[in-house]
């Protein structure tokens, strides 16, 4: 072992590290290794970039924002709602639900598929008097399951196809991987239909007035005729029990108190930090007579803003008082102001101090409209609201809505709520107009769970997004042009058409998935350039598969998978692709079977929340814990080893 492959190794390792700890995002990541390399001169600084044009990139990006132009247009929707049967049995619906998930997936990008169809699996999950995650569990599988049929599916088999089209100087057709990768799916989609009900965990029941997040964390503050300002700690909890809500935290002055005792005496302003579930939220609040936290902050601003007017009337009348008539033609005089500091008139002119409810308009309009709702919405694993809080973002100034409550499964935080992080598959509950909620969750990731008033779809721009994705769906499909070629063109012909607005093109772009594949390509190239991927492939045949084909491609797909589990499914397809087809050039077998089996381990995440960003969207509304995925994820993985080495033996012989 050389020092360019034992400093590539390092390199990888602590990438793979990092991934795993997750402390820090995938890009962020993706990027330090790149840079590593680049100064350890294992990549030369002249190709460090080169993956930011490499094909399957702008594939992907091109994917989301067509996949993005579907949903927004309203096509998915129709879809949906002309689909789905209405008055059908639990399972019949759920296999409904399911299958239409996989169907979309194969053509969109799948996150996209499960947010737009988990509104409905909740709803239909109220309806039917289930537990929510005994549908979104199977929801988001058939999801998962439902992109690794088609080239654009998923982008690890985007990259995958790349890794080929290196080799061998063609990638895969749109359809070479549909013929595993159906069969996998049926079987899967089988599996998850007639036995999910059994093996998903029974988290939450559900309820007459809409589906349980799990418990609320929420700030009430004791006002001066609150019940509570005088009472023992110990007696409020025991008021708040009546409404299964209790007192997890107290602040007082700024300062935390994490465990406060029950004997301590409440007093006005204090804060408290209640934990409710969702029906009893109100009833605790009102038993008490306490007032949300951002409540009393709307009320206080808008008793500031309003003297603010009057002092700023107060000051146009007093230097309407002072400064002179004047004609039109004639130039205003320099006064001096009261308070002795002069002002020129030509600088300063009393019709034209900005108004802070003029700035303000939008959101104060917002927040006083007749029309304010209470709205849940689940944060998606790619929102730019990850990371950030709602004073980070000016929730209210910005949006004119309030951050009421917070879910998040299974843990509890002392932060404010208005300083609290959010993380991905939180449950937010926010207060405002349905057009304002909606609004920021479009722009900053947030996905609306209880049951919404859908805009009417515009028919001529759906059917000009379906057209469009049709036409770059088949020319790729039919090798008329590449698919990174055809999808851009679908791209400017939704821009041509009025499908997608220039405005909110880039909007729809996963940046840190495209992040996260331009910088890894570069390093990837770099473990095959180095005889790295070489040197791990004679490791794992000579120690495990000891120059078996068919072991190989198996230990290929089983470690791929494993590392899906628990890292991004882009970033283990980059780091595996080289050393699948070092495991081919040893065995000197054909690298198509181990491509395939690569990309079918990178897609088949089901142990873990974190593997697949479709199992982190589900687990905050379903309610589950981080061990809970495995009990049906388990048998799936074992499902899909099981079925898919033959089939991928079958399908591309060795």
């Amino acid at each position: 072992m050389d020092n360019p492959q034992i400093m590539i190794l390092t390199v990888l390792v602590g990438t793979v590290a990092l991934f795993l700890w997750g402390r820090w995002r995938h890009d962020m990541v993706a990027m330090a290794s790149l840079l590593t390399c680049v100064g350890l001169g294992l990549v030369p600084t002249g190709d460090a970039f080169v993956g930011f044009g490499h094909p399957a990139v702008i594939t992907v990006a091109c994917i989301l924002i067509l996949s993005s132009a579907l949903q927004k247009s309203g096509a998915v929707d129709t879809l949906t709602r002309t689909v789905l049967p209405q008055s059908a049995g639990p399972f019949v619906t759920m296999a409904a639900l399911s299958l239409l998930a996989a169907i979309l997936s194969a053509f969109m990008n799948n996150v996209g598929a499960l947010a737009l169809l988990m509104p409905v699996a909740l709803q239909i999950a109220r309806k039917q008097n289930l537990p929510p995650g005994k549908i979104l569990m199977p929801l988001a599988f058939g999801s998962i399951l439902g992109g690794m049929t088609t080239l654009i599916g998923t982008p690890p088999n985007l990259i995958v196809s790349g890794f080929r089209a290196g080799q061998t100087g063609e990638g895969f057709s749109m359809f070479a991987f549909t013929p595993v990768g159906v069969t996998i799916a049926v079987a899967g989609l089988a599996f998850v239909m007639l036995l999910g009900r059994f093996l998903v965990p029974t988290r939450e029941r559900a309820g007459a007035e809409g589906f349980e997040t799990g418990a609320y964390l929420t700030e009430a503050r004791i006002t001066e005729d609150s019940k509570a300002s005088g009472m023992l700690l110990r007696d409020i909890n025991h008021e708040l029990e009546k409404s299964d809500a209790q007192v997890i935290g107290l602040i007082r002055n700024e300062r935390r108190f994490p465990a406060p005792s029950p004997y301590r005496e409440l007093q006005q302003d204090d804060i408290l930090l209640i934990e409710a579930e969702p029906e009893g939220l109100a009833s605790a609040l009102s038993a008490l007579e306490l007032t949300l936290e951002a409540e009393w902050n709307d009320a206080r601003a808008k008793a500031a803003e309003k003297e603010q007017a009057k002092a700023l009337e107060r000051e146009k009348d007093a230097q309407k008082d002072i400064i002179p008539e004047t004609s039109d033609t004639q130039e205003p005089a320099n006064v001096p102001v009261v308070g002795g500091a002069e002002v020129n008139n030509d600088a300063v002119n009393p019709d034209d101090i900005t108004d802070p409810q003029k700035t303000e308009a939008e959101p104060q309009k917002a927040l006083e409209s007749d029309d304010i709702s209470l709205i849940e919405l689940a944060v998606l694993p790619n929102a730019t609201f990850i990371g950030r809080s709602a004073s980070d973002i000016r929730l209210r100034d910005r949006y004119g809505i309030n951050l009421l409550a917070v879910s998040r499964q299974g843990q509890r935080s002392m932060a404010r709520l208005r300083t609290m992080t959010m993380q991905a598959g939180d449950v937010l509950l926010m207060q405002g107009s349905p057009d304002a909620v909606y609004d920021f969750g479009n722009r900053l990731g947030c996905v609306p769970l209880a049951e919404r008033s859908l805009h009417l779809a515009d028919t001529k721009i759906a059917l000009r997004a379906t057209f469009i994705m049709a036409i770059a769906i088949l020319l790729a499909a039919f090798g008329i042009l590449p698919a990174a070629i055809s999808f851009s063109f679908g791209v400017l012909a939704a821009l041509l058409f009025g499908v997608v607005s220039p405005r909110t093109l880039y909007n729809a772009v996963d940046w840190p998935v495209v992040v996260l594949l331009a910088a890894l390509i570069p390093v990837a190239n770099a473990m095959e350039s180095t005889g790295s991927a070489d040197l791990i492939a004679r490791f794992l045949l000579e120690t495990i598969a000891q120059g078996n084909a068919t072991i190989a491609v198996g230990l290929i797909l089983i470690v791929t998978m494993t590392l899906s589990d628990f890292m991004n499914n882009a970033a283990t397809a980059a780091v595996m692709c080289p050393i699948a087809i070092g495991s081919a050039a040893q065995l000197d077998a054909s690298a198509d079977p181990f491509l395939m089996a690569v990309a079918i381990g990178a897609s088949c995440a089901f142990l873990t929340p974190i593997g697949h960003q479709n199992n982190t969207l589900i687990l905050g509304p379903g309610g589950f814990r981080f061990g809970d995925y495995w009990r049906l994820g388990l048998p799936m993985e074992l499902l899909v080893v099981a079925i898919g080495i033959p089939m991928l033996l079958w399908v591309w012989p060795l």
